[in-house]
């Protein structure tokens, strides 16, 4: 089973709310849209189940164009970050619902609703009602509702938004298990970096309407290909800044030079945004290769074993993380150091240029 759009577009009046999109979703891993709030994952989504109509663009489900079929007509399930299940159902009725739609026979019901059940810890309460349950037992409920019904696509909408940290960690634990081997394509939408690197899988970055790179996530990490990917997995921000390539030279700011390498001293002469994540930006220089910066310390963090420290280099203000609490002083003037061979280059229209 794969899930393939072609060419997807959705607009709203003169609004394009989805700009030409082409996926491919296969099963076996979780396929994570990643955007903020606003982006378009609700509206793919959509778009993929058959709730709102295309303005153009094709949905294969094996190969076979669904179109123009239903939502009811293309065997999926939904689970929204809010808790939607019947108030008046049990648990088990609730589990049961879809397949009772579908006809199935009551043995195989049964059967579906006590494995799917048992699968998320549900079997003691599937004679109460929804009101009867936590919240996280209510979400659960209805993840075992896209269990049972064997969909050919699940389709996760931000289903742990709603509820508390604990219960977060322990489902988003849970689910990549939850629905390993069952061969349905499982499309989770989040607007959390940290929850997509903990899937794992592949993600897909949104942003205004569209997909700005797709690929297995650790991928992405360790190669975005544009600026904004490179913004969003990480955590403190990445630090950038406008460099001036010369030669074989960088010039970042009026003192700050150093000798490129590799593809980057293939770049053409001209202007270009260096990004370094802040764990490659440390208070002691570990070899020859690395590039000095000074800065006035701003605001120093110790978090467990690790000491952060903003500091403004004049042209900006960027962040060291290092391990091991290091005696900053706010307001003082402190060395850094960046290695070079962790940098990436954008190109003044943020895609990568080495």
């Amino acid at each position: 089973m794969a899930l393939e759009l072609k060419g997807v577009t959705k607009r709203v009046g003169a609004i394009q709310h989805i700009k030409d999109t082409s996926l491919l979703l296969e099963p076996g891993h979780f396929n994570v849209l990643l955007g903020a709030t606003g982006s378009g994952k609700t509206s793919l989504i959509k778009l993929m189940a058959g709730l709102d109509p295309m303005a153009s663009g094709q949905v294969l489900m094996d190969g076979e164009d669904v179109s123009r079929l239903s939502t009811q007509k293309r065997n999926i399930s939904l689970v929204h970050q809010f808790f939607i299940n019947y108030p008046h159902m049990t648990v088990f009725e609730n589990i049961a619902s879809p397949l009772k739609v579908a006809g199935m026979a009551k043995s195989e019901i049964e059967g579906r609703v006590e494995e799917a059940a048992a699968i998320l810890q549900l079997k003691p309460m599937l004679h109460r009602r929804p009101h009867e349950l936590s919240g996280g037992q209510q979400q659960r409920c209805a993840l075992a509702r896209a269990i049972a019904k064997e969909s050919r696509a699940v389709f996760l909408d931000e289903p742990l938004a709603n509820l508390d940290y604990k219960l977060r960690e322990e489902l988003r634990d849970q689910l990549p298990e939850l629905f390993a081997g069952r061969g349905a394509v499982v499309v989770y939408a989040t607007s959390e970096p940290e929850e997509a690197l903990l899937l794992g899988g592949k993600t897909a970055l949104m942003r205004d309407g569209r997909v700005s790179q797709f690929g297995p996530t650790a991928e992405i990490y360790r190669n975005p290909g544009n600026v904004d990917a490179a913004r969003v997995f990480s955590d403190p921000p990445i630090n950038t800044a406008e460099i001036t390539k010369q030669g074989s030279m960088a010039r970042l700011g009026a003192g700050v030079t150093w000798e490129l390498a590799g593809a980057a001293a293939g770049l053409a002469d001209g202007t270009y945004t260096i990004a370094i994540r802040p764990h490659h930006v440390l208070p002691q220089p570990r070899n020859g290769a690395d590039v000095q910066l000074s800065g006035q310390v701003q605001v120093t963090e110790l978090s467990g074993s690790e000491s952060s420290a903003h500091f403004d280099m004049g042209s900006g203000s960027w962040v060291s993380l290092a391990h091991g609490v290091h005696p900053y002083q706010v307001g003082e003037l402190h060395d850094f150091y960046m290695d070079p061979a962790q940098a990436y280059f954008f190109a003044p229209d943020g895609s990568r240029a080495a």
